[in-house]
């Protein structure tokens, strides 16, 4: 006799439904105005993945250095912030784009081997209560469970390559 089927638990099928179904989970269960996950590849910060996907198209890239995620890997800011002005890192870069995250949590995604690879990280809109700083354990260990997927081979496409067939090549200011 065969097992009966559990297809609301079945496998994704790649990194891409992973990385999909593991955003809109959170936020569902989280909330936080937009979640994404991104891969940095030379200076861009690279959007792969996003929900909403209406509020931050993939291929949608910024420079690495203007990031918080990039203050955020250096260990100049913290991994969640439910106030980005009251972080001096994250203060400084609150121009163009990214001005109006007015709430930031995010946690590095590794490859094999242990090297960044890119984010999982989340942004609100309006500051968040105190207390929204405990998500980051369940973040931190869904960003292990996608860096797991990375360096089982995993990975999803090229996104410099997906990045110049999606857009022109500049930054969209109107990307957050």
């Amino acid at each position: 006799m065969a097992a009966p089927a559990v297809p609301d638990v079945a496998p994704w099928r790649d990194f891409p439904a992973a990385a999909c179904g593991v955003l809109c989970a959170l936020h569902e269960r989280l909330g936080w105005d937009v979640w994404v996950v991104t891969r940095v590849v030379d200076d861009r910060q690279v959007v792969l993945h996003a929900h909403p996907p209406d509020v931050i198209r993939p291929g949608t890239w910024l420079p690495w250095a203007d990031t918080f995620c990039r203050a955020m890997v250096a260990g100049e800011a913290p991994r969640a912030a439910t106030v980005t002005a009251a972080v001096p890192a994250f203060a400084k870069r609150m121009t163009g784009p990214v001005s109006r995250i007015a709430a930031y949590i995010g946690v590095p995604l590794v490859d094999p081997q242990g090297e960044l690879f890119g984010t999982l990280c989340a942004w609100g809109f309006r500051a968040r209560p105190r207390s929204a700083a405990r998500d980051l354990p369940l973040v931190e260990t869904v960003a292990r469970l996608l860096s797991t997927l990375i360096s089982a081979g995993m990975t999803p496409p090229d996104p410099v390559e997906e990045s110049m067939r999606l857009r022109a090549g500049d930054p969209d200011d109107s990307a957050v």
